[in-house]
């Protein structure tokens, strides 16, 4: 796999809380140089990012409910449409794992659909991936999750916010394509730092990968190299 292949399934991310604006600013001139295909940030920062992504092919993806996904669907939809305003091109939000878990399908598919509504209606293509944050959940669980987030629209699959007590796993990630299916994306994100765990997780059937260590990721490799 070439670094520039590599490069084109990553968002490159900086979602903690001490992210400052010259960090997103530093994020988007390395998401640009590295050739990635979007900068993922917080609502706050969101604006900053679409300002220094102009001109550039780099999209801005915002998080929605994020980390911990507990607040309502309401609030997720008002997140999103700020988001949209902002000029996001993608959204990744966070589901509400507790109701997941309690077996209240209903609020979660509703959950997911608030936000799709928004981005459906947003006059151009949003992006929509759903965070089940797979660490806290049963394979059963995981599961029910993705049916439940592909039945309320979305894109994406996704395994972890990176903020649960692990990332992801090439298991889940091969789990998730399994049940979403060839037309549906799944994004692994938590825990990836290097060359060969990106690759394990395309190969296990991920079609975007969440990272923060982006240009450690590439650096394993150049537009010579040939990966398994």
């Amino acid at each position: 796999m070439k670094r520039s292949e590599l490069a084109s399934y990553i968002d490159h991310t900086l979602l903690g809380p001490t992210a400052t604006c010259d960090g997103v600013e530093r994020l988007c001139a390395e998401a640009v140089q590295l050739g990635v295909t979007a900068v993922c940030v917080d609502l706050r920062h969101a604006g900053l990012a679409r300002e220094r992504l102009v001109g550039s092919p780099v999209k801005l993806c915002v998080v929605v409910g994020f980390p911990q996904g507990m607040t309502t669907a309401a609030v997720k939809a008002f997140e999103a449409q700020q988001a949209v305003t902002c000029g996001a091109d993608e959204i990744d939000m966070v589901i509400p794992v507790g109701a997941l878990k309690e077996g209240d399908f209903e609020a979660v598919r509703a959950d997911v659909a608030a936000v799709c509504v928004v981005a459906r209606r947003a006059g151009r293509p949003v992006v929509v991936k759903v965070i089940l944050e797979t660490c806290f959940l049963t394979d059963d669980e995981k599961r029910k999750g993705a049916e439940l987030a592909v039945q309320a629209g979305a894109d994406y699959v996704k395994t972890s916010t990176g903020f649960g007590s692990a990332g992801a796993t090439t298991a889940d990630v091969a789990l998730l394509r399994r049940v979403v299916g060839p037309k549906v994306g799944v994004k692994a994100a938590g825990g990836i730092r290097d060359t060969a765990t990106a690759i394990a997780m395309i190969q296990a059937g991920a079609s975007r990968i969440g990272a923060s260590r982006t240009a450690d990721i590439l650096s394993g490799l150049d537009e010579s190299t040939s990966a398994a």
